[in-house]
């Protein structure tokens, strides 16, 4: 039997705090690994359907400025603050204020997408990757 405190105890808290972390890990790889699919899947269906790319605008984080970037794709979003490129990259688009910006271009680099857009949000709006993505299919050129 393990005693409270003891060397042993506390051996068995730092394996299981190991094993938490481990499968939270695991969870998230997966997660990542089935957006990743959602988001090829879009990027596929899109030059089926021959949806017109066009070349994606970063935005400061409060939202005053706007900078171009070397990124083409589709914006997912109605705000224009989500987009996959065309190579299938997830990207936010939202980027610090900054003359250098201003003057060459954002690189916003991509990130993992999420299977649920907004989770954990202040606004409380949240909205699963799949359908949002199958707004924008179906929307077509138009815009979201």
């Amino acid at each position: 039997m393990v005693s409270d405190g003891g060397p042993d105890w506390r051996e068995a808290r730092q394996q299981a705090v190991l094993a938490h972390a481990a499968a939270a890990q695991r969870r998230r790889e997966a997660e990542q690994a089935e957006a990743a699919a959602l988001v090829g899947a879009f990027v596929a269906e899109a030059r089926r359907r021959g949806l017109a790319t066009t070349r994606l605008v970063a935005r400061s984080y409060d939202g005053r400025a706007r900078y171009r970037t070397g990124l083409h794709g589709w914006y997912i979003d109605r705000a224009h603050s989500r987009a996959v490129d065309v190579d299938g990259r997830f990207h936010l688009l939202t980027v610090p204020r900054s003359l250098r910006a201003r003057l060459l271009g954002a690189d916003p680099q991509p990130d993992p997408a999420p299977l649920i857009v907004g989770e954990g949000a202040r606004d409380g709006e949240s909205l699963p990757l799949r359908i949002m993505l199958q707004r924008r299919l179906d929307a077509g050129d138009a815009d979201l």
